[in-house]
């Protein structure tokens, strides 16, 4: 089908006409193309996230392929990375292979598996890098996300192999010796409340560890869901001496402070802590600056049984792919002074740079982050800046309902999403 995208404005700027046919941003008649009345909407390439968990196979209980994508696509999203912390591991080309061919069959957006960098996520002995790398899935990042790579003879190999065929490595930077027991940040909150403390350090010390051992390489290094002001100054001195590193910050952290603990809801458990109100400047200004380069969701989907239940024995996670761009708008916009209505004084173009353009050059998915001009491949999503949404748990197109922004209002609505010309979302609400 070809669709007339009419009065659009593209990243925030002017009005146009956009349309799609046959897979791509196209040029000349329209002939009986759909008519999208987009007059107040904004177009941005359609967003990417670089880690996602969609727990299929193993945990279908919580999410399964097919419901997180549906979910990626009402945020937004045409592509995902899904993490390898699955059941079985995703440390093989058999299971990164199950996971690419479940999201090619849901069809709504595409999902690119991430790898285990060892084998059971065990840090112990690397996993089949070289075989990920060349099944069908052609996995190019690696991680044990929800474990630390803590051995740096190990870290340093994985480094190594692969930069072979410019692999990255996607470290969970949690020194796992300073964290034992650790249930919320360490500061004047969790002394308060009497939890045990997950301190800053043992996040930045890995951090510093790793930009030294990829620099030392030469081979690409990629840091996950950064929380912490002293992680920032660590990544701006490593990219001022040009060591390959990127690194990504959660919608979470960049909204919330550790002093939503004090309810006792575990909604607001997860793993890097939430941090103090001077850390989350601390990450705006950095996402603002680039010395953070993407905005990743770490969207975590928890069954019930695992989060309705006392805060020592919650698991660590909460649900994101929905509202992503809605927490990045507010969190952005306040820290800018406020978004006005209809988006004005929101940079779209920062948006579309750390929420798709970025996150897509990281990932190496060609198709992905391209500017919205004739040719380009028609991934885009339409928003509406000046919408007001209140976040309902029940709405979600999730398996599961933890988000920790239940009941609150944030601004913007995406209103449709395209994934190759081909409709996933329209009038706000799931085409499939």
């Amino acid at each position: 089908m070809s669709f007339l995208i009419k009065g659009v404005s593209v990243l925030g700027k002017g009005k146009a006409d956009l349309l799609i046919r046959d897979g791509v941003i196209a040029e000349g008649g329209a002939g009986n193309a759909q008519v999208i009345d987009a007059d107040g909407l904004v177009a941005l390439p359609g967003l990417v996230d670089l880690h996602t968990h969609l727990r299929e196979p193993g945990r279908e209980d919580a999410e399964t392929v097919e419901t997180g994508s549906r979910a990626a696509a009402l945020g937004g999203y045409t592509a995902v990375c899904a993490m390898a912390n699955t059941s079985p591991v995703a440390d093989t080309a058999g299971v990164v292979e199950q996971v690419y061919r479940l999201g090619r069959e849901a069809g709504l957006v595409d999902v690119q598996p991430i790898g285990a960098v060892t084998v059971g996520l065990a840090g112990e002995r690397l996993a089949e890098l070289g075989a990920m790398a060349t099944s069908a899935a052609q996995v190019r990042i690696f991680s044990d996300d929800g474990h630390c790579v803590a051995d740096p003879r190990l870290m340093r190999r994985a480094l190594e192999y692969v930069k072979a065929f410019d692999g990255v490595i996607a470290q969970h930077a949690e020194e796992p010796r300073l964290t034992e027991g650790a249930q919320m940040h360490e500061g004047e909150v969790a002394t308060r409340l009497g939890l045990t403390g997950w301190p800053a350090v043992a996040e930045e010390a890995i951090i510093a560890r790793d930009v030294l051992l990829a620099e030392h390489v030469g081979s690409r290094l990629h840091v996950c869901h950064v929380s912490t002001a002293g992680s920032v100054e660590v990544l701006r001195h490593a990219k001022a001496r040009g060591v390959k590193v990127t690194a990504e910050v959660t919608p979470h952290h960049l909204l919330l402070t550790d002093e939503r603990a004090t309810s006792y809801d575990p909604v607001f458990k997860v793993n890097p802590p939430l941090r103090t109100a001077a850390d989350v400047e601390a990450l705006r200004a950095a996402l603002r600056e680039g010395v953070i380069d993407i905005v990743a969701t770490d969207h975590a989907p928890h069954a019930v049984e695992d989060k309705e239940c006392e805060w020592g024995y919650a698991r660590p996670g909460m649900l994101g792919l929905e509202t992503a761009l809605s927490v990045v708008l507010d969190a952005l916009g306040s820290s800018a002074g406020g978004a006005g209505a209809g988006g004005a004084g929101v940079d779209w173009d920062l948006i579309a740079e750390r929420m798709s353009r970025a996150p897509a050059r990281i990932a190496g998915l060609t198709e992905h982050g391209r500017d919205i001009a004739p040719g380009a491949p028609a991934n885009l999503t339409l928003v509406d800046p000046a919408a007001r949404r209140r976040i309902d748990p029940g709405e979600s197109a999730s398996r599961s309902r933890n988000t920790p922004y239940a009941g609150m209002t944030l601004p913007g609505r995406v209103m449709a999403t395209f994934l190759r010309g081909e409709a996933t979302v329209l009038d706000g609400k799931a085409v499939k």
